[in-house]
């Protein structure tokens, strides 16, 4: 039986390349390693789809990396 997913929407600002979206994903599976991550890089939208990660946490490892991070 898997766990539920539950989803985490972020506004990242300064995702500017593919380099910045690989860093970001892998900040989350970092925290997550099942989650899935989803970047829409001009509007700065992440979603995050996981089954066992705090958002605080998510958003901390995003920040980590460099990135300003709203709710």
């Amino acid at each position: 039986m898997t766990a539920p997913t539950t989803s985490h929407d972020f506004q990242v600002q300064g995702m500017t390349c593919g380099h910045c979206e690989r860093a970001v994903t892998q900040a989350v599976q970092g925290v997550d390693p099942a989650a899935s991550v989803r970047i829409d890089r001009a509007s700065g939208s992440v979603r995050v789809e996981h089954s066992s990660a705090d958002r605080a946490a998510l958003a901390a490892a995003i920040a980590e990396e460099g990135y300003a991070v709203a709710a």
